[in-house]
């Protein structure tokens, strides 16, 4: 392959310079001396030792996308490194239930995870940052934050609690309100409804009387069709079509306002990372980036036809109505509120988020918003 020859060759680590200077890692400062090894840089790699880790995935092999992450990082961390650094990938349930990631690469019971910050809610809120919360950033914001703001340097911070590295690792863009077994039309319909809802969503949700159920993807269907809950939201049309959700709740609706994306994330245990030569961190930092850009892109190509399919099977497409939206986005101010006065870590990432994303809406109102409001209203 002659891309994989000129990063061998003419240096790996100098073409990922930009990407990890913006997350301000040490792996930036091997760029110069990787530039200067010159043609010499196979037998760098050739000295290198051979590398194993495990990953466990918080997904099914079934959601080809979201899991297919994991199998684009492995693939090219592999091939970046002439074969040395090997990561096998694990579906959820195979090595640890899919909501228990974070505690396996915490307790080395994994090197890799690839999860979602949010459904880590339980430990600390601000995990959330990692993933989004409500009335948030949109993709192309998030990866903004992370990568020119302070999202990663505030981030790789706060997760040394933890023992782990994060990196980005995906995001599946805007997502739906979810699947309902009956319609909402107003927020009288919300109280005692039993939704499986992540992250904050579920703080603000409970507010309005909402009973919140924190449910792992796999076992969101079998919930749905005995009537354990009544509605649940999970990714977009394309996951969801997948899982199958239509045949038991009918009702589509949308936005998910608690995602307006949803960034996913491997966590790499941190005593394991520092094990890793320079290039290996750097064919690892590579490798996140681009399953990171492909499972993004990859969504905003399958879920237009996902969609159309779904209305084919009869599927009722529903906006939650103002009433809702707004109520949602008073109670989202006041769980902000109340989390920032008595979660120090929370408002020291909040202060910076809310600013951040402020400071984008203006600048998508003016033109991202008037485009495509009245573009996408037409048909060419």
């Amino acid at each position: 392959m002659e891309r994989r020859s000129f990063l061998l060759k003419a240096g790996a680590v100098a073409a990922t310079g930009a990407g990890l200077a913006a997350c301000g890692k040490e792996e930036k400062a091997v760029a110069p001396a990787a530039a200067a090894s010159g043609p010499a840089a196979p037998a760098v790699v050739g000295s290198n030792p051979a590398v194993e880790w495990r990953l466990a995935s918080s997904f099914p092999k079934s959601l080809d996308t979201i899991y297919g992450a994991s199998e684009t990082l492995s693939a090219r961390v592999k091939e970046l490194t002439d074969g040395k650094f090997n990561i096998k990938v694990f579906a959820a349930g195979e090595i640890v239930p899919g909501l228990q990631v974070l505690d396996a690469v915490q307790n080395q019971t994994v090197q890799i995870g690839h999860t979602a910050g949010y459904y880590y809610f339980g430990k600390n809120p601000t995990l959330c940052f990692d993933t989004t919360i409500p009335f948030g950033l949109t993709a192309r914001q998030q990866t903004a934050w992370m990568m020119q703001g302070n999202g990663m340097k505030l981030m790789r911070e706060f997760f040394k609690e933890y023992n782990i590295v994060n990196f980005m690792g995906g995001n599946t863009c805007a997502q739906m309100g979810g699947w309902f077994r009956k319609e909402i039309k107003s927020v009288a319909d919300l109280q005692g409804l039993k939704y499986r809802v992540a992250g904050f969503a579920g703080v603000v949700l409970s507010r309005l009387g909402v009973v919140p159920q924190q449910i792992a993807g796999g076992d969101i269907y079998p919930a749905l069709e005995k009537g354990t809950i009544d509605a649940a939201e999970w990714v977009g049309p394309y996951d969801d079509e997948k899982l199958g959700f239509y045949k038991v709740a009918p009702y589509y609706y949308y936005p998910g306002w608690w995602e307006g994306s949803a960034q996913l994330s491997f966590y790499v245990s941190s005593p394991e990372y520092e094990k890793l030569p320079k290039l290996y961190k750097a064919a690892l930092e590579t490798a996140t980036i681009e399953a990171h850009t492909s499972m993004q892109a990859k969504y905003d190509t399958v879920n237009p036809q996902a969609l159309a399919r779904l209305l084919e099977n009869g599927v009722k497409l529903r906006p939650f109505s103002r009433e809702i939206l707004e109520a949602c986005f008073k109670a989202t101010q006041a769980a902000y509120a109340d989390e920032t006065a008595k979660n120090p870590s929370f408002k020291k990432i909040y202060d910076d988020w809310r600013v951040f994303r402020n400071n984008e809406a203006q600048w998508f109102n003016v033109a991202e918003q008037a485009f495509a409001q009245f573009s996408f209203s037409h048909k060419l």
